[in-house]
């Protein structure tokens, strides 16, 4: 409930600084069905679009390994906690023009190198050593790793920082710097983008065609294709397995990066428990797309986020994880590989 009220104050702010750049926007703040429709789905777009980049995470990893990785949303829970502690330190929120800039691409890029490394490190330390295991004990391995960063994200939230307000209450949210701001940046017919909208499509849609490029394309690409039909094949041919397993588990992480801090950005507000959600939606976007499948990530990522986004509006924000669910389970009833999953015949 705390969650939802908290989304709710979040999401009405931003509604009503779009609405008053929307032509017809009535003095008393009222806005047509068809406005506040069009302003839903670009908030559902938005959000889509970031969810979209962490289930491309969850789905590479498991197109490679068959493994679920359930601390990748807790990664990406750090990177922000990175985020937050470099924008503190160099004092960004009083940057602008060029520089200012010039530090969001430094802040990005740094992030997502992080988020990397640390995806890297822990594919090297938890789960390399038990590759030959059964999956249930990588399963239980990717557990115990999200607990792990969970409590280094609280112990983080205690640094005397004034980005962490002192580091006098480690678990509660921390504010991030509105380094990008909302207000209106364009308008398409009735339709009105915030810069965080823009910025949002800046930074997936280019992430997301350099990936398709990456696995289709280039060698290393192809290396991840031919590991993820068959790894025993793929190594009898000369491809180093452990070494196309890690640059996936980097990639992804990379990518975690840049989606947590475009998130921070819109949302301005961080915690140590935010990973649960992130990995929450990015997963169900991942099994609902296919998981396994990049273009059904990014499918199930926009349909998570459009989802949300109407039924905050049009149902009630209490009943929207269950409306997620429900589509969930109705789609898997029918379509048990997700939208765009492949079904495969197990082998006995």
């Amino acid at each position: 409930m705390q969650r939802a009220i908290a989304a709710a104050e979040h999401l009405v702010p931003c509604i009503l600084a779009r609405a008053e750049a929307v032509p017809g926007f009535a003095a008393d703040g009222m806005l047509s069905a068809q406005e506040v429709f069009s302003q839903q789905l670009v908030t559902g777009l938005s959000n889509g679009m970031i969810i979209a980049l962490i289930a491309i995470g969850y789905t590479m990893v498991y197109g490679i390994i068959e493994l679920i990785n359930f601390a990748h949303g807790d990664l990406c829970m750090l990177g922000a906690f990175f985020a937050l502690t470099a924008a503190g330190a160099l004092g960004m929120d009083a940057w602008s023009g060029a520089g200012g800039a010039a530090g969001l691409v430094a802040l990005l890029v740094a992030t997502a190198c992080f988020c990397g490394a640390l995806n890297w490190s822990i594919n090297r330390l938890a789960y390399r050593p038990l590759r030959r295991a059964s999956k249930l004990s990588l399963l239980v391995s990717a557990i115990g790793a999200s607990f792990v960063l969970v409590n280094l994200g609280l112990f983080w939230g205690g640094l005397p920082m004034d980005a962490f307000a002192g580091g006098t209450s480690a678990a509660a949210p921390k504010s991030f710097p509105a380094l990008v701001s909302a207000l209106p940046a364009a308008q398409v017919g009735d339709v009105v983008f915030s810069r965080t909208d823009l910025l949002v499509l800046c930074v997936t849609v280019p992430l997301m065609a350099g990936l398709t490029v990456l696995v289709r394309f280039t060698r290393l690409g192809k290396a991840m294709r031919a590991v993820a039909q068959n790894p025993t094949a793929a190594a009898l041919m000369g491809i180093d397995v452990e070494r196309v397993i890690g640059a996936t588990f980097a990639i992804g992480g990379a990518l975690g990066g840049f989606a947590t801090v475009v998130y921070s950005l819109c949302n301005q507000t961080i915690s140590f428990q935010m990973g649960y959600r992130m990995g929450m939606d990015a997963f169900i976007a991942a099994v609902l797309g296919g998981i396994g499948n990049l273009p059904g990530a990014v499918l199930g990522g926009i349909l998570i986020g459009v989802t949300r986004s109407m039924s905050d509006q049009y149902v009630e924000a209490r009943w929207t994880n269950t409306v997620v669910f429900g589509i969930l389970i109705l789609i898997l009833v029918f379509r048990p590989s997700g939208l765009l999953g492949a079904r495969l015949r197990e082998k006995v």
